[in-house]
């Protein structure tokens, strides 16, 4: 198999918090709008992102195409507010070219669609990012069926990506049980996350790791404290496999947030040339 050319595009994996509150000034993302912040002065400004968000899954990898994608209001119950967001930030069809050529090249095929607009898995965070809308997106789907492997070696296609500063922006959210954003920690519960969060850091942060020890713990992540009260569906951590796939080695940096009062984390890889 051909080796993944590591370190090329920035890599960042954010935990983006609960639809579009962040944007809405609520004190439980005080942490991650600030957090969001210090990333993007973390790395050059990109000439292009690449989002793999949460909230799209199809059968196989497709990409956003067109000149200006509209926004896709993918959350429900939120104030009138909510739904008159704007992001006019510009679609990318030669990036989204580059991201099927790469996918092929390594025996994915990778699918388009031109209907679909921006979740908030993008618009939301990078609002905050990049306010003014002006670097050109695609977002790239997850695969239905959450299979861990599939999202490294996805994640690895994405290292061979032919484009000087490019951001590849893994959205998600480190702990995702939904159940339990609505009811109070106790000491268990934050331990068990504690513990979950840890690990995570160690996996993606050790450099003691060698790439497959790091990629056996990320393919049998079930296995890690409390993985299964952390991630009921898998679908908020696999950006997160994606984005080490992508940048092959360990984190340069790593943040523990607070975020409507559960422990989450952040992950940065700068660009290395």
């Amino acid at each position: 198999m051909q080796e993944p050319k590591p370190g090329r595009h920035a890599v960042i994996y954010i935990s983006h918090g609960a639809g579009p509150l962040p944007l809405l000034g609520d004190e439980g993302h005080a942490e991650m709008v600030a957090n969001l912040k210090v990333l993007t002065a973390r790395i050059p400004r990109p000439s292009a992102i690449l989002v793999i968000s949460a909230h799209w899954e199809e059968s196989a990898p497709t990409v956003t195409m067109g000149d200006r994608p509209p926004l896709y209001y993918d959350y429900y119950g939120f104030p009138p507010e909510s739904y008159e967001i704007a992001y006019p930030a510009p679609g990318d069809d030669a990036l989204s070219q580059a991201v099927r050529d790469a996918l092929a090249a390594r025996g994915l095929p990778c699918g388009q669609e031109p209907e679909r607009g921006y979740d908030h898995g993008l618009f939301v965070p990078l609002k905050i990012m990049y306010p003014e809308a002006d670097i050109p997106c695609v977002q790239l789907s997850l695969l239905k069926g959450l299979d861990p492997a599939a999202h490294l070696a996805l994640g690895r296609a994405l290292a061979d990506l032919d484009r000087d500063n490019l951001l590849i922006l893994g959205s998600g959210f480190s702990f995702h049980n939904m159940r339990a954003f609505f009811t109070p920690d106790t000491a268990e519960t934050a331990d068990a996350n504690d513990a979950f969060q840890r690990w995570l850091i160690e996996t993606c942060a050790d450099p003691a790791l060698t790439p497959d020890e790091r990629g056996q713990r990320l393919v049998h992540w079930e296995s890690a404290p409390h993985a299964r009260y952390c991630h009921p569906r898998e679908e908020h951590l696999l950006p997160l496999h994606v984005c080490c796939g992508a940048a092959g080695r360990p984190c340069d940096e790593h943040f523990r947030l607070t975020i409507i009062g559960k422990g989450a984390s952040t992950f940065l890889w700068r660009p290395t040339d």
